[in-house]
């Protein structure tokens, strides 16, 4: 796919009044898939995240922090002044002119600008409309700021991460935002399926809580089902057993065994294949129910011989195992070098998207762009301010 004419959302504008994580997130996938997104920004500063650094591609002034740069890829960047006249009509004419508007104002934030659906779809039937909030449009909490961490609190998610006997832990990246930002744009594709048939836009709602709730899965179904709170079982997991971090010789590793037949083969390769006969063991309900016993027995045997060994007997007999990659490790890996997930043609190096199509990643076009990079691509019309002036 070497011209956004080949991309699956070439001609698609969008207009992205988000900012921060989960929408631009949403937008940039967008993006990658060839959508215009035209991404708006207040004329003081910009999107805060330009700011969220060190470390950053440049001066700090140039306001492009690692984080802005990690979610605004393909996108033009437009200055406006949402808070003047001219700059508010310029966005309205902008969204009757896009097939998709994202917005994360606080709930009723848009509404009160005039840049609601409501609003907007007046004049723009076909319009797909997607509010990204912590706690959604609806509800008690609906005007609360919902930042990453306290979703990750409020949804169940650290009190099921950490070690067993330990405090609740947060994941490392704000997987709430990243999970709400897949979400949308799943959303948004649908509802331009559908709008592409009947000519009708739909309002979408995501939250993070939400999204983040739905996202603990067979934890959240295990409660429904048994009512029995999850406890957290650190390196291992609750259903699956061994599927957990072991100690090697120089070196840590996790070990994944889905099924019983995999079980059988580690046992053979570690030199204890009686562990698979013993009725403890036979199964997973059982080795699950027995895994204090089952467990110290593997890590003795693994903790015989250098990690490298293993990882790669256990490649060859087809159990699922890895190393515990630093992330040095991670982008000198042969597996992620050969997929071309770093694109390192410009002037810094960035992510590309994990999508391929016709067995080809999708291309990052555009830079991240510097802030009112592209102002003198919509010069026709007023930047901001009733006379358009800066």
């Amino acid at each position: 796919m070497s011209s956004g004419q080949d991309l699956p959302l070439s001609g698609v504008r969008v207009l992205d009044l988000s900012r921060v994580l989960a929408g631009p997130y949403c937008t940039m996938m967008l993006a990658d898939m060839g959508a215009d997104v035209i991404k708006v920004e207040t004329p003081r500063g910009g999107d805060e995240t330009r700011s969220w650094g060190p470390p950053y591609a440049g001066p700090p002034e140039d306001g492009m922090s690692a984080y802005f740069l990690a979610v605004n890829r393909n996108k033009r960047s437009l200055r406006l002044d949402l808070k003047s006249p001219g700059g508010l009509e310029h966005a309205m004419r902008l969204a009757r002119q896009s097939a998709v508007v994202v917005e994360n104002f606080r709930p009723g934030k848009a509404a009160e600008l005039g840049l609601d659906y409501q609003r907007l779809s007046r004049d723009n039937p076909a319009l797909v409309y997607c509010s990204i909030s912590g706690f959604g449009q609806s509800g008690p909490y609906r005007d609360r700021t919902g930042y990453d961490y306290v979703i990750q609190a409020m949804s169940g998610l650290m009190s099921i991460t950490g070690p067993a006997e330990g405090p609740p832990c947060k994941v490392g990246v704000a997987i709430s935002d990243v999970l709400a930002g897949l979400h949308a744009c799943s959303a948004i594709v649908a509802a331009l399926y559908q709008a592409s048939q009947s000519g009708q836009g739909r309002h979408i709602d995501v939250s993070l809580l939400d999204c983040q709730i739905a996202s603990l899965v067979n934890v959240a179904s295990n409660y429904l089902i048994s009512g029995q709170p999850p406890r957290r079982y650190g390196r291992q997991h609750p259903n699956i057993v061994p599927y957990q971090t072991f100690q090697a010789r120089h070196g840590a590793l996790v070990v994944a065994v889905g099924n019983d037949r995999q079980f059988e083969k580690l046992c053979r390769l570690l030199g204890q294949p009686q562990l698979a006969r013993d009725e403890r063991f036979a199964d997973n309900p059982s080795r699950s129910r027995n895994r204090d016993a089952l467990v110290p027995l593997l890590q003795q045997c693994l903790a015989g011989k250098d990690r490298d060994h293993w990882l790669q007997a256990l490649a060859a007999e087809g159990i699922p195992a890895g190393p515990i990659n630093e992330l040095s490790e991670v982008f000198a890996d042969p597996q992620v070098r050969e997929r071309q997930l770093v694109d390192e043609s410009g002037e810094f190096p960035l992510l590309r998207s994990p999508l391929c199509f016709q067995g080809r990643r999708l291309p990052t076009g555009r830079p991240p762009p510097r802030l009112g990079e592209h102002d003198s691509d919509f010069a026709s019309e007023p930047c901001e301010g009733e006379d358009g002036k800066g």
